[in-house]
């Protein structure tokens, strides 16, 4: 009876395990896996919040539009004979009383109660437009990072995806092979208990079963590592989840390499990045203009708190020019300049060095192509090297250890081609990175 109980909760343990098993597991294809990475990878949001960031800056330059409103309330009080009879214009009191000398000598407390608001209207101020017009270049700039950045998570994720099909082919590749293997090691079972073979090929065929059981193991850690980097990459929560791919085959190619890069987007970034730095140097040039501000003030004033008996305006333009700041800004204009000349530098060799890698990798994915016709070749031959020596180690006419080798040099065979299409095709994606 306790056997029984015993038989019947390793049952409901077993399916138990699966159904977790079942549920920690969820197919996702690439497409969907970009989608989900573009909408919530944490590199591509911190990108789209530097470029929310550059435009809060770029609407702070509407100020040299806008005018600028200062609302205060002032209560003084004062025996200061100017002051004083300051108050009583200001408050438009003034009676031939208050011209008595003694009393203008000592006029006792006074108060004063005024609102008052001042305005003020850029009129012309060249230097601030085109500061302005750095400050959209450099928005622009950010906005073309942010694309370089999705382009670039783009290219991991389907990276991850890919690596994560040759962990699953890896998988049914040694799966396979320990069937096989297994196969093997019963029959060569069969033949020691007949005293047909020695007790060498029945260890031979055993460590192989434990080499691909250790191997197998291996695999099944790659499914879930390569789950968990696919999992960061889309910003989701890195957990138990085993993510379930489409089959790892050759990704074609139907694309040609676009050898004219101006239009990337991380060398459109570095033309808004010069752009910007222009602006400044000229920014700095029209500092030795003159400026032309219009200002206002509106005010209202009593001798009584919150009171409002009398008011007052002053209008006015104001022009400045500064004619010297000890060479502070010549410098400023020097400094600018040669970042705008480094920025193009890096242009030109960023340019430079992209061609390069595009040359490069289409160089690797012919030699891959190359490599993956072979091996699918070398796969062909090792299937039937097996199958002959399968046939002949029925018949006795080769030992044990030639049928494990023939057997290993298939897997093996299938593992380098299934690892060569992998690599094929992740090279293919970085191709199409670059050339965007």
């Amino acid at each position: 009876m306790v056997k029984k109980v015993n038989l019947i909760t390793a049952i409901a343990a077993i399916l138990l395990a699966g159904t977790l098993e079942a549920q920690n597991k969820h197919y996702i294809s690439v497409a969907e896996a970009i989608d989900i990475a573009v909408r919530d990878n944490s590199q591509i949001k911190m990108a789209e919040l530097e470029q929310k960031t550059a435009n809060a800056r770029y609407r702070q330059t509407d100020a040299i539009f806008l005018p600028s409103v200062d609302l205060g309330y002032t209560a003084l009080s004062t025996n200061n004979p100017l002051n004083a009879f300051g108050f009583l214009l200001q408050q438009q009191t003034v009676t031939a009383m208050d011209f008595d000398p003694s009393k203008l000598n000592n006029p006792g407390a006074v108060q004063d109660y005024s609102a008052k608001v001042d305005a003020k209207l850029p009129l012309l101020n060249m230097d601030m437009i085109y500061s302005r017009r750095g400050a959209k270049a450099q928005e622009e700039m950010y906005k073309h990072k942010t694309q370089r950045t999705k382009e670039y998570i783009e290219f991991e994720v389907k990276k991850a995806y890919t690596q994560l099909q040759f962990s699953y082919m890896a998988k049914n590749i040694l799966s396979n092979s320990l069937n096989d293997v297994k196969l093997i090691y019963e029959s060569v079972n069969n033949f020691y208990y007949q005293g047909l073979i020695q007790k060498s090929d029945l260890l031979n065929a055993q460590v192989q079963v434990n080499t691909i059981e250790s191997a197998l193991s291996k695999a099944e850690s790659s499914i879930q590592n390569a789950s968990d980097g696919l999992a960061l990459l889309m910003g989701t929560e890195v957990e138990s989840t085993i993510y379930i791919s489409d089959t790892l085959s050759e990704t074609e190619r139907n694309f040609t390499t676009n050898e004219i890069l101006t239009n990337r987007a991380d060398i459109r970034a570095m033309e808004k990045a010069i752009d910007a730095t222009d602006m400044m140097v000229k920014s700095s040039k029209m500092a030795y203009l003159p400026r032309i501000n219009a200002f206002g003030t509106y005010q209202l004033n009593d001798s009584k708190p919150f009171g409002f008996h009398a008011d007052s305006y002053l209008i006015g333009i104001n022009l400045t020019w500064n004619i010297f700041s000890g060479n502070q800004n010549r410098s400023k204009i020097k400094t600018y300049q040669y970042q705008r000349d480094r920025l193009r530098e890096e242009q030109k060799f960023q340019i430079k060095q992209s061609k390069l890698e595009i040359e490069k990798t289409n160089r690797e994915i012919n030699d891959l192509q190359i490599e993956i016709n072979k091996h699918t070749i070398s796969v062909e031959q090792s299937e039937e090297a097996l199958r002959i020596q399968s046939n002949r180690h029925k018949e006795g006419l080769v030992s044990t250890t030639d049928l494990l080798m023939s057997q290993a040099q298939l897997s093996q065979q299938k593992l380098l081609q299934a690892q060569a299409v992998m690599t094929y095709n992740i090279a293919l994606a970085y191709l199409i990175f670059l050339s965007k």
